[in-house]
């Protein structure tokens, strides 16, 4: 796995977008002061693609994803693996209350020459290629599809995390043997164990279970499978017995059948003719008709009596003439009289309300008089006062003193207003000026109150004349109207004469009414006496349609009663015949149903020696018996093959139960696991001395001892010495080289291919001294130099950094971390 390109956001202390290109990086240093977030970066590598990470401690750590205060992280990762190139994608978001959950996960195939520099900054949701997995459920194999290596061995062989970079090379036997466990998954054979106790416990548990099964199948035997061959066989000979016997029972049944019939038939002609005889009453229907005849025709005379004499009445009414003309004529003198009366009070008031506005109107022009005089002496007191304040100058300045405030004439201040001498001409005139107003405005007053009064006069003697023209008008319309009309008497002895008209008008046509009425009951009892009788005849021809295929005699159409005779007594004749004829049909019948029995006690005599009850429907019945043993006799088949089955099953489970139990206590043992760590062991140390001895230019060999590492140094004499005598640098390179041999063997017991074209170190390398950094760099320039993948460190130290030829700075301020690509 080679990363391409890296995107975040919101992502722990890259809170704003972020890239990073590692196109063209084959050598690179993650550079930066401690805490700026370096580490972050792999971490974000990790979380792309197995959505966790190493310092997280579980899929529990997901809220550390997110950058303080946000609700959102996205991390993209593009990475090339065994020459395809993918894209995983991942975002992770805080809900209303709290909980922090995956919400999108993805990995996509991207198209061969796909431009990863085109990929928009915003991580916005692109179709970059085909969708490998579109949910957090499908990421996990689908990324152990595209890298080869699961979640623990990408840690161990791609993205080495910081602080356990040598430990494994200075562990204790017993704990770099639980490494071993660990990081090869050793542990897949205590899973296997447990597996295969498991699968033996299953095995035997299927076993017990066929064996009770085989159990409830001790019943079949050949015995029993002879029996029922046995019956089946009876049961068919049973079938045929009464398959031969069925056609004689149903011709005797048959025969039977038809004798009832013509029993039958007999007997309901017999119930037909019987039943014929003459209604109740029929005698003396035709009376009934001829009486309501004779009335109705009564009726109908009464009703024209009466009709011609309502229609005379109705002649002289309409020659008296037209009575509402006469009542309006009537009224019109009433009305007359009623508005000269009213036209008389009207007038008086007229005359009274013209004299009260007479009065009103002079009373009006004294009050106006006195108010002009109340003026001219308001003018006068007026002139008097000024005269008067002229004479006395000293009481007309008074007016303008305020006490406190200054003098007008002096400037000086007034300590007290001066008293008004007695007898001065001002205070004379000012009284009377006074009294003067009051009288003139009193005068006003009254001047308005006259004049209100004059003007509501005015108002009511134009209503009144109004009032009295309208009734004049009126009165001259009614003296038109009357002008040449009869008297009022004339008028109420026309108005008598049609009331007494009207009166017999109203008893003619009560009387026309009553004839109606009893010429409709009239009628209405002729059409019932006519419709009884003609029911009577429609029930005679029923009776006598249904005698038809008998054949009866004709009948007169002119008497009913006599019809009905002469029908009711051919249908005697016919049933005495008949009577003497039933006798010999009763015994035929008798005589077929007893042949009809033997046949059938013959059946069921078959159905007995059977062991079978009585049938209902002896030829279904046979064939249910033959089913019925059939399918006995086929269960038992069955079961005996189920049997088989069983026996071969249980074998199975007894196999399957033995090779498991064996396995189990094959794998049960510490022997086998010895034996592979043992293995591996020496697989990881021959891989990693010779890396070791390429990086160390052919100084230094790897081998090991009862679990111990040890070094052969070739530049003394094949000097072997303990790997805690390692110098800072050299054991850098030892430690390098069993991480790369790890990662090797990892690849080599991965499920899938593994693709490992990279190598990431985060290793604090600040505790080195300058010779130990120096070969630290040169081992790293030599691994890179391989050409076999990408090599990356994260370090803080400058004099490291410096020696790589690509970094990537990382920053961070108070709002977010940001990278930034320096060197080539």
């Amino acid at each position: 796995m080679r990363p391409m390109r890296l995107d975040m956001a919101g992502f722990t202390v890259f809170r704003e977008e972020t890239t990073v290109d590692f196109t063209d990086a084959d050598f690179f240093a993650l550079v930066g002061p401690t805490g700026s977030g370096k580490s972050t970066v792999l971490d974000a590598i990790c979380f792309a693609l197995y959505g966790t990470v190493p310092r997280w401690g579980g899929a529990r750590g997901l809220a550390n994803a997110l950058a303080p205060s946000a609700t959102e992280a996205r991390v993209r990762l593009v990475f090339e693996s065994a020459g395809d190139r993918y894209v995983a994608t991942r975002v992770v978001r805080r809900d209303g209350r709290g909980t922090v959950k995956t919400a999108n996960a993805g990995l996509q195939l991207m198209p061969p020459g796909f431009d990863v520099t085109k990929l928009d900054t915003g991580l916005s949701p692109e179709d970059l290629g085909e969708v490998v997995a579109g949910t957090p459920a499908e990421m996990e194999q689908a990324v152990l599809d595209a890298v080869g290596l699961p979640y623990e061995q990408f840690t161990s062989c791609v993205v080495l995390p910081q602080g356990q970079f040598a430990d494994f090379l200075h562990a204790k036997p017993a704990t770099r043997q639980q490494i071993l466990v660990n990081l090869l998954g050793l542990g897949v054979y205590e899973e296997v164990q447990k597996k295969a106790t498991e699968r033996a416990g299953q095995a035997e548990a299927k076993l017990e279970a066929v064996d009770k099964m085989l159990g409830g199948l001790a019943d079949v035997d050949e015995a029993s499978l002879a029996d029922a061959r046995d019956r089946v066989d009876r049961m068919r000979e049973l079938a045929g017995a009464v398959a031969a016997a069925v056609p004689e029972l149903e011709r005797a049944r048959a025969t039977a059948r038809e004798q009832a019939a013509a029993l039958g038939a007999l007997d309901a002609e017999l119930t037909v003719l019987a039943g014929v005889r003459p209604p109740d009453g029929i005698a003396e229907l035709a009376r009934a008709v001829a009486a309501a005849r004779t009335a109705a025709d009564e009726a109908v005379t009464a009703v024209g009596l009466a009709e011609e004499r309502e229609e005379k009445l109705r002649g002289e009414l309409a020659a008296a003439g037209d009575e509402s003309a006469l009542r309006v004529q009537l009224k019109a003198y009433a009305d007359r009289e009623r508005l000269a009366g009213d036209a008389a009070a009207v007038r008086a008031a007229v005359d009274a309300a013209q004299a009260e506005h007479d009065t009103a109107a002079g009373a009006l022009a004294a009050a106006r008089a006195a108010a002009e005089q109340a003026e001219v002496e308001l003018e006068a007191a007026f002139r008097a006062h000024e005269e008067a304040k002229a004479t006395d100058q000293a009481v007309a300045l008074r007016a303008h003193l305020v006490e406190g405030g200054p003098c007008p004439v002096c400037e000086q201040p007034v300590p007290r207003m001066p008293a008004v001498p007695k007898g001065s001409a001002v205070a004379r005139a000012l009284a009377a000026g006074k009294a003067a107003r009051a009288a003139s405005d009193a005068a006003k007053r009254v001047v308005q109150e006259r004049d209100a009064a004059a003007r509501e006069l005015d108002r009511v003697l134009l209503r009144a004349r109004a009032e009295h023209d309208q009734l004049a008008a009126r009165l001259a319309e009614l003296d038109g109207q009357l002008a040449g009309a009869a008297t009022p008497e004339a008028l109420r002895g026309s108005l008598a004469e049609h009331a007494r008209l009207r009166r017999a008008l109203e008893e003619a046509a009560g009387a026309v009414r009553a004839g109606r009425d009893a010429a409709r009951r009239a009628r209405g009892s002729l059409d019932g006496a006519q419709e009884r009788l003609r029911r009577a005849w429609r029930d005679f021809d029923t009776a006598r349609d249904g005698l038809a295929r008998f054949g009866p005699p004709a009948t007169d159409r002119d008497d009913v009663a006599a019809a009905w005779t002469a029908l009711a007594d051919w249908a005697g004749e016919q049933a005495g015949r008949r009577r003497a004829d039933r006798a010999g049909l009763a015994a035929a019948v008798d005589a077929a149903e007893a042949a009809a029995g033997e046949v059938a006690e013959r059946i069921g005599g078959l159905f007995e020696a059977a062991g079978l009850t009585a049938p209902e429907d002896p030829q279904r019945d046979a064939a249910v018996a033959v089913e019925r043993a059939e399918a006995e006799l086929r269960r038992l088949e069955e079961r005996r093959e189920q049997a088989a089955e069983l026996r071969e099953q249980r074998a199975g489970h007894e196999r399957q139960a033995r090779v498991a139990r064996a396995l189990a206590g094959h794998l049960r043992a510490n022997n086998f696991e010895r034996w592979l760590l043992a293995e591996a062991l020496d697989l990881l140390v021959d891989g990693a001395s010779r890396i070791l001895r390429e990086l160390s230019g052919g100084q230094y060999d790897l081998v090991h001892d009862k679990g111990e590492f040890f070094v052969v140094d070739h530049h003394d004499a094949g000097l072997r010495r303990g790997v805690r005598t390692l110098s800072g640098g050299e054991t850098f390179q030892a430690s390098l080289a069993l991480a790369l041999a790890l990662s090797e063997q990892l690849a080599g017991m991965s499920t899938s291919a593994a693709s490992l074209e990279s190598i990431v170190l985060d290793e604090g390398f600040g505790t080195l001294d300058a010779a130990t950094l120096d070969t630290v760099a040169a081992t790293l320039e030599n691994l890179a130099a391989r050409g076999d993948r990408m090599v990356g460190v994260v370090t803080h130290v400058p004099a490291l950094a410096e020696r790589i030829p690509v970094r990537f700075e990382v920053r961070k301020d108070a709002r977010t971390a940001r990278v930034e690509r320096t060197g080539l």
